[in-house]
Formats: structure tokens, sequence, C-alpha cells
């Protein structure tokens, strides 16, 4: 049967970074200047015993609590995370277990950051229509703040953290209501968004900067301008379609800046141009689920619409696909 998004929820931490708090930090910086630049007023920051799992199970039991599905329908958990509580056992299993899934589902972790919920979009569909499952919840769930370091504004004012939930479904509604996709790889990029150490091939060095998140933001953004055109023209190509037959494109919340450089260089008009990260940062993963469930409550995503979900980032990774939205359950 084919799949669907039947619904999406997400959770952001109750600890809030105003632009005011970062100020006083940074004199050199003013409130104004970090909203100007990053087009974020605040970002929700997860507290020191908050981790990955704690958000996704938050963000799933508000997806439950929408009516969507229970918690005993689902059959298969895909967690999108840069940060999991643990190396091992993986997250996805901790959350199994605290949402009271079946033993009978699956569950795996995978580590891919800015573009990671196209691919588990991608990959939930996958495990629909071959039969594999009949409800995935797909989980993005990141606690970037964890890798910043407490000097580094470039950063700090830029990421936040949060989860989100989303299920994907069997459903007799039609065809085609996800995708198709564009995928896109360049490892040549990797040294430009990156925490050195901490890994098997680099130990952690107990308080050096090579501990804490690296940004090369110029280099960052000129991959951006290169490779999200290019694919925006391919995914356009690949579904048969004109840009203005989009009903609403759905960016990676990266910053203000780069998103309005996209959409001006794309000439999408603002009104069918998703903006969600004024109050939350940009939240990696969880940035795309966070606008369209935002988008929904504003009623700008109406059933039959159809969307272009476009992520990029660390890695170099890139991914977009075009998404038929339904009416959720609690409508």
């Amino acid at each position: 049967m084919p799949a669907i998004l039947r619904d999406v929820a997400y959770y952001l931490p109750s600890r809030e970074l105003s632009n005011a708090e970062l100020a006083s930090q940074f004199p050199e910086w003013d409130v104004a200047k970090i909203a100007k630049k990053t087009g974020i007023s605040s970002r929700r920051i997860a507290a020191e015993g908050e981790c990955a799992s704690d958000l996704a199970v938050e963000a799933a039991r508000a997806l439950f609590a929408r009516g969507a599905c229970r918690a005993e329908d689902i059959d298969f958990v895909l967690l999108c995370t840069q940060s999991p509580d643990y190396f091992l056992p993986t997250t996805a299993c901790l959350v199994q277990e605290r949402l009271g899934l079946p033993v009978s589902a699956g569950a795996l972790d995978y580590n891919l950051g800015c573009s990671g919920y196209v691919y588990g979009l991608g990959m939930a569909k996958g495990l629909v229509e071959t039969g594999q499952a009949r409800n995935v919840l797909l989980l993005t769930a990141e606690t970037y703040s964890k890798f910043l370091h407490p000097e580094d504004r470039g950063v700090r004012t830029i990421f936040g953290d949060a989860a989100s939930a989303s299920l994907v479904a069997a459903s007799a509604e039609g065809p085609d209501a996800i995708g198709p996709f564009v995928y896109g790889t360049d490892g040549r990029g990797a040294e430009k968004l990156i925490v050195r150490t901490g890994g098997m091939r680099q130990p952690c060095k107990s308080g050096d900067k090579a501990d804490f998140l690296f940004m090369d933001g110029p280099e960052i953004f000129a991959f951006t301008i290169s490779a999200v055109p290019e694919m925006v023209r391919q995914l356009l190509t690949r579904a048969g379609m004109q840009a203005e037959e989009v009903d609403y494109y759905v960016f990676h919340q990266a910053n203000r800046f780069m998103l309005e450089h996209l959409r001006n260089e794309l000439a999408i008009p603002s009104e069918k141009f998703a903006y969600a990260l004024q109050d939350c940062g940009n939240t990696v993963s969880a940035t795309i689920p966070i606008a369209l469930s935002r988008a929904q409550s504003a009623g700008a995503l109406q059933p039959g619409r159809t969307l272009m979900l476009v992520s990029f980032g660390v890695g170099y990774s890139w991914a977009a696909a075009m998404l038929r939205w339904v009416e959720p359950p609690c409508s």
C-alpha cells in the first residue's frame, strides 16, 4: 500500500536563550544585529540532564495525543540524531521501551543532521511500501547545544534544541503521496561542519576546542547556494512539474539570510515559503517537521496541496522530496 505522512508534532525544551542574553555575553553583537543576521530572536536549550531520547519521547507523546495513532500501533521507529544518549545502545531502543512500543517493532538510529528528515521520509516510505511496516514513527531529536563552545558566538546564535515526531503510514488514498526524491552527498565538505573528537578516530580532549562544534560559515553558504537551486530544479524535472505548481515550499531552516537568498534565487513567492525559526533557532533535523506543524496550525496546508521539502547541510548532505498533504486525523 502507498505511504502517506499522516501527522506531525514537535517538542521544544523549556529553557529559552534570548538574543538579549547572548548580547550581554557578546557586547559587540547587539540584539538587533543578531536578529538581522540570523532571523532568530530566541532558541530553546536542553537542560543539563536532558538528552535526545527525552526530547524524542515528548515529541512522540505529543503526536499520540493528537490522535494520529496509539503507541501499540507502531511497528518501526526511525530516530535521526547527531547527539545520541550513548554510543551504544541505540537511542531508538531506549525510546521504544519508554514509550511502551511493541517489542515486535524495529528500531534504529541514523546520524545525518540537517538533511535527516527527508532521508527519513524516504526510508519510512520504503518500509511501508515493501510491506515491512504499516506505521513508522519517524523521530528527529537534536541537542546541538551540548556541542557548542560557550565563546563561539557564531554557532550559539544559530542552533537550538528540539525534537519532532511524524507518523508515516500505509494508506488506501492513492499513490505518490510521498516522493519523488532527489539525494546528494559530497564528503569533501565533512571538515566544514564537524565535531572532531569523541568518536573512535579521535577521543575527546577534555575541554579542548576540538571537542566542540566547528562551522565554516562562508563555505557552508557557498555549498548551499550551489547545491540547493540545482537540487530543486532536478526534483521538479523528476516530478514533471513547474515551480509555480508547487503550493508550498518547506526548506531546512538554516538561518533567515540563507533562506532569503535561496527564495530570491528560485523566485519563490514569500507567501508560499515557510519560516519557522524565529523562536527556536536552527534545530538541525527537526526544522522541516517543525515548519510543517506550524504551517498546518496556521492554515497554510490544506488536503491535496503539493509541498516541496528541501534539506541540506552537514556532510555535505542534501535531499529533497515532493509531498502531498493529507488531512490529519485530529483535524
